[in-house]
């Protein structure tokens, strides 16, 4: 995940909690696993089912333009 713009306190808290979510993960020997954010749980999440389907976001969308509008810049 990466978001723009500087860090708010619910990004700071919510990439401690993936920090940790990855960690109990590895030491647990969960590999091929990813932390996901579900709703307001983070959850154990195959690799393989995160990436089995495409998703792509419609570059003239509004997602897109939102974000450009708050400063993100996409390159070029």
């Amino acid at each position: 995940l990466q978001r723009g713009g500087k860090p708010s306190a619910f990004d700071r808290i919510l990439a401690s909690r993936y920090g940790v979510a990855a960690v109990r993960m590895a030491t647990q020997g969960m590999f091929g696993m990813m932390a996901s954010l579900q709703g307001t749980e983070i959850s154990a999440v195959p690799i393989a089912a995160a990436i089995k389907e495409l998703k792509t976001v419609p570059p003239d969308g509004e997602l897109v333009r939102t974000a450009q509008s708050i400063g993100i810049n996409f390159g070029a």
